[in-house]
């Protein structure tokens, strides 16, 4: 099935990405092609009106797409709805009718939305809950029963930061990241005979769309009229050790990498934090 060459290391195996359309879930497909996986997209292609800012689009996605077939590899790409299990169900059997299996899942899709706990309505609750947990959940379920047939698998779940500490106006987001984490360590212990590993990674602040917003922007500085990533950036940097504000996608995509890799096959339930050092201020 794979391929021994150090170079290729993912030859024959099957990369199923959800938010796969731009952002890190882009930068996770590229990376994993480069090293020989064959690639699945999923992602929404249209904006939720409880997120502030623009979501992916069809043509974020069919660049995805051609970025991952110019590496020389397979690719799918869907319109997927990952709040809704027969939608990641019936996903999950195109693409091993197209790709043949499903050996990697990195479930990556997410969103994030402000708010007060004393103002923020159930609609907005429900639309983190359901795309950051919820949509985990789908797809975990989705994959879960080839990977434990197949006796071989690697589910890998981007949770953040705030799944680990917390910050005002964002209890939904920080909720759901908490949760992604708690689902990880059980489906952990649940496959762990079955030759599949369920991890977590908490990434930092990424220099994605859902930190580049005017939302954002001004809830970090509100003292501000317009204010521009500039202006945010000594805030963004407070919330990491290293005094940087932001992380490249490509440095989310080195876990991913790790944790697909054989490297990493006795690696399950845990949490790796790649956030330029705010895990050193929480509990061990």
């Amino acid at each position: 099935m794979t391929n021994a060459d150090d170079g290729a290391p993912f030859v024959g195996r099957v990369a199923v990405i959800t938010g796969g359309a731009r952002g890190q879930g882009r930068s996770h497909a590229v990376a994993l092609a480069r090293l020989g996986a064959d690639i699945a997209l999923g992602d929404l292609c249209h904006d939720l009106d409880t997120v502030g800012y623009p979501l992916a689009t069809a043509d974020d996605l069919a660049e995805t797409a051609r970025l991952v077939e110019k590496e020389g590899r397979r690719c799918m790409a869907s319109v997927v709805d990952v709040r809704e299990l027969e939608s990641l169900l019936g996903f999950v059997d195109d693409v091993r009718a197209a790709l043949g299996t499903v050996d990697i899942l990195v479930a990556n899709a997410g969103v994030s939305t402000m708010g007060s706990i004393c103002t923020m309505g159930a609609a907005e609750w429900d639309e983190i809950i359901d795309t950051n947990l919820g949509g985990v959940f789908n797809a975990m379920r989705a994959v879960a029963p080839h990977m434990r047939r197949q006796r071989w698998g690697r589910i890998i779940a981007i949770s953040s930061m705030m799944g680990r500490t917390a910050q005002p106006g964002i209890p939904a987001y920080a909720a759901s990241k908490w949760g992604v984490i708690g689902l990880c360590k059980s489906v952990a212990l649940e496959l762990a005979g079955f030759g599949v590993t369920v991890n977590a990674i908490a990434p930092g602040n990424v220099s994605t769309p859902m930190i580049h917003n005017d939302v954002l922007y001004r809830l970090a500085r509100p003292d501000l009229d317009h204010p521009t990533a500039d202006d945010v950036a000594p805030a963004m940097a407070d919330l990491h050790g290293q005094p940087v504000p932001w992380l490249e996608p490509e440095e989310i995509s080195a876990a991913v990498v790790y944790l697909a890799s054989e490297s990493a096959r006795h690696i399950t339930g845990t949490v790796l934090s790649v956030d330029a050092g705010a895990a050193a201020r929480f509990t061990a």
